[in-house]
């Protein structure tokens, strides 16, 4: 809130002439303060009084209600911008974020440089912050939220611990007050007794945060993001804008990935390009392709159509001034033959026209059709997105070559001269007249169209699936009619004609060209 009244640089000119601030929000019917700033504190007032009562210790106060959401939203914005310092990054709580810098700190010139380098960036967004840096999730949490931060060598954690309050182990209220009342305030007085009285009297919460602490326990962090196998980044002197400029360091990147990749045997199949602006703010797009790839031409073409498609959202304000490309995931690289066959270079350019397309329309923009195991006619062709092919791992460019080449042709029982063109999901209902018990019907009546049938053939039975429909769903019969204009149309009956079932319905499913 005080970078959007008093700018970003609002702590580096100094805090403006403005009553105290705090945040109220509801707590059951009471209204209370959640947060408030330094100002406020000085006056006296603490999270969780009541408003009422703040209001009568300071009637200038300005009051702005709470925003939960929009205070996520800014933790995860900081956490996609501490992305520049290590991918490991994990949020904790409401008000905080874990780094894991394990093997990061020489790119920043060592731990102390890399702290510094966090902390006044921050300071010039507009962000005031406190960190550590230490051995353990424990010790920096403490150190950062009840101490003074900063490096904390690992044979100094006890000394580092001792002096703060018990609350520094991030136990809860209920343990934190029966420690107090027994006269444990503080972490140094937990270190001297023994472990086993105070594990049956207090749980075994205090110690295990204790032994977390002081790095006897691990506790691993875990980003809120999956991390890249293979990653390059560029950081740049100048600024950049453009797309071009952009593309251009995308395909020199990509360049830089290839080896990588080819000492893997390995080829991306999912990109993620990284845009770092000057004022904090990051941008993820995203690229997936149909078959595993290593040509850095064919990758920033694939994120040409992305940017391309997200050019309105895409505002590069005063320029970007790291670019990453990601590999998030990979796939086995087939070397093929090139030069000999054109099918090769067919499959190869369909992929392509396949990858821009989604890549600038969406997902859903291109469809492919899937031959389920069904034989029931509604079931047997399906379309699905040529996104899910990819992500299921099969290869977009041989399921619509399939389609086309004489090899990938449906069987005979699919093609156009036995099924319609154009199949009804439901079928529709129909009145006919028909011979008793299995004749095929001699007129039928749809959508309020009476046809005379002159020519029939069938009938073509065809079960139902029991494993899906149920053992006592009727088997269908289906005719091909022809009417007396020359219309075509596919008609079945459901059930056949027995005295001790009901009578069977008939319904069109189709219609011929």
């Amino acid at each position: 809130m005080a970078r959007a009244r008093w700018g970003r640089s609002w702590l580096s000119r100094g805090r403006p002439d403005h009553p105290p601030v705090a945040f109220a929000g509801r707590s059951g019917t009471a209204v209370q303060i959640a947060f408030l700033d330094r100002e406020a504190e000085r006056t006296g007032l603490r999270k969780g009084q009541g408003v009422t009562e703040a209001r009568a210790i300071c009637p200038s106060l300005d009051v702005l209600p709470a925003d939960p959401a929009a205070d996520r939203t800014l933790l995860e914005a900081l956490a996609d911008w501490c992305d520049r310092y290590t991918p490991l990054v994990a949020l904790d709580g409401d008000d905080g974020l874990h780094l894991d810098i394990t093997g990061c700190t020489h790119l920043h010139g060592g731990e102390r440089a890399l702290l510094d380098g966090v902390l006044s960036s921050l300071f010039a967004l507009g962000i005031e912050a406190r960190g550590a840096i230490s051995s353990s999730v424990g010790l920096s949490w403490a150190a950062a939220h009840f101490g003074d931060g900063g490096v904390i060598d690992p044979d100094a954690a006890r000394e580092t611990l001792a002096p703060l309050p018990v609350a520094a182990l991030r136990l809860p209220e209920e343990v934190v007050g029966p420690l107090g009342r027994v006269g444990l305030k503080t972490v140094g007085d937990l270190f001297p007794l023994p472990r086993a009285p105070l594990a049956r009297r207090f749980g075994p919460l205090p110690l295990l945060r204790l032994d977390q602490a002081l790095g006897l326990e691990d506790e691993p962090v875990s980003p809120r993001l999956p991390v890249p196998m293979l990653s390059a980044e560029r950081r740049l002197f100048d600024t950049v804008r453009s797309e071009d400029d952009i593309l251009a360091l995308a395909a020199h990147l990509a360049g830089t990935l290839r080896e990588g990749l080819e000492r893997r045997g390995e080829g991306g199949r999912l990109f993620a390009l990284l845009l770092f602006r000057v004022d904090g703010r990051v941008f993820r797009i995203h690229a997936a392709t149909s078959t595993p790839l290593r040509d850095p031409h064919r990758i920033a073409l694939v994120f040409r159509e992305r940017l391309a498609a997200v050019h309105d959202d895409l505002d590069a304000g005063y320029g970007f001034e790291i670019v990453r490309l990601c590999v998030l995931r990979s796939e086995v690289f087939e070397t093929v033959q090139e030069g000999f066959s054109a099918r090769t270079d067919a499959d190869r350019s369909l992929s392509a026209f396949a990858e821009r397309v989604v890549a600038r329309f969406g997902p859903e923009s291109l469809l492919a059709v899937t031959l389920p195991e069904s034989h029931v006619p509604e079931r047997a062709a399906r379309l699905v997105s040529v996104r899910d092919l990819w992500e299921d791992g099969g290869a977009a460019a041989e399921t619509l070559a399939a389609s086309t080449s004489p090899e990938g042709r449906p069987p005979s029982s699919l093609s156009l001269g036995d099924r319609p063109l154009r199949l009804f999901t439901p079928p529709e209902p129909v009145e006919t007249v028909a011979g008793v018990p299995e004749d095929a019907p001699k007129t039928f009546r749809w959508r309020r169209s009476f046809h005379r049938i002159t020519r029939t053939e069938g009938p073509e039975r065809i079960a139902a699936e029991w494993w899906i429909d149920g053992e006592d769903h009727p088997s269908r019969d289906y005719f091909r009619v022809e009417d007396d204009a020359g219309r075509r149309y596919w008609l079945f009956r459901e059930g056949i004609y027995r005295d001790d079932a009901a009578l069977p319905r008939w319904f069109i499913h189709g219609v011929f060209a």
